[in-house]
């Protein structure tokens, strides 16, 4: 689940010279909650020419979990892990990712919020497991952390980051040598290529990562025999709860709204339930 938050501006991701809390920090995956062209298949393709492969992350994950379970409380309620453990690990049996050691722990916090990191780390907060109405709704949050962590969500996004930063330096640099203009044209220049970018191509692969994440969870609710109906009833409960927030399209998670329709569409496309 993720809150909406906007996309910083595009940096070259360097795994060598970054601390590994800061690079994993950055890409926890699946921070759920509330949070225009989309990338084409050429993009994704080049995207993955910088995508970290899952033997230099989850290390970085490893280490970055461990440092999270000794600064924030773990939840002391033996029946909230329990309930926990028992609907993410059913959840897990069915994503059947060879090598993932998972992990479910609730955190004690009253935020309505979920979130996950490589290697099959998933944080689930005790506000929003006091918030769900049912255990299938406990599957669709987990559902949606575990499809993150299946499609590898967390590398994909440092890939397109990458990518995007790669384009726009390089973009930078033949105006740069091409046109005569002075450094702070350029530099607005620059600017405006980067909002650019974050809208039009950003923030769009976060959403679209997002959207996959709740049809992958439906997918594993319904093969463990989860009511998949209350996916879509999560989605309008927190359609009703949440705040002001960002017009979608500047957003790197689809408003609940959307949600609901597009799981709507989805689950009924593949004859799950009827609405």
């Amino acid at each position: 689940m993720c809150e909406n938050q906007q996309v910083a501006a595009p940096q070259i991701v360097s795994l060598d010279s970054m601390h590994r809390r800061d690079v994993v920090r950055r890409l926890w995956a699946g921070t759920m909650l509330l949070g225009v062209a989309s990338t084409t298949g050429a993009c994704e393709s080049a995207a993955e020419l910088f995508t970290p492969g899952d033997a230099d992350l989850i290390p970085m994950a490893a280490q970055a979990w461990q440092e999270t379970k000794a600064q924030t409380p773990i939840s002391r309620d033996a029946k909230a892990n329990q309930r926990l453990q028992t609907v993410g690990n059913k959840i897990a049996n069915v994503a059947n990712l060879p090598g993932a050691q998972w992990e479910f722990v609730v955190f004690d916090s009253q935020e309505k919020n979920a979130f996950c990191l490589p290697g099959g780390k998933v944080g689930f907060y005790k506000g929003l497991l006091d918030f769900v109405d049912n255990d299938d709704q406990v599957a669709a949050v987990l559902g949606h952390e575990v499809g993150h962590v299946v499609l590898r969500h967390a590398a994909r996004r440092i890939g397109q980051e990458t990518l995007t930063s790669v384009a726009l330096q390089g973009a930078g640099a033949l105006v740069g040598s091409q046109v005569k203009m002075s450094s702070e044209s350029l530099n607005m220049v620059m600017a405006a290529a980067g909002a650019g970018a974050q809208v039009g191509i950003l923030l769009p692969f976060s959403r679209s990562n997002e959207t996959d994440a709740d049809r992958v969870g439906v997918d594993y609710m319904k093969q463990v025999g989860y009511d998949v109906k209350q996916a879509v009833r999560l989605w309008e409960k927190m359609g009703a709860v949440s705040g002001a927030r960002p017009q979608e399209w500047m957003s790197t998670h689809p408003n609940p709204e959307s949600r609901v329709a597009d799981l709507k569409a989805y689950i009924t496309s593949k004859g799950y339930a009827t609405f």
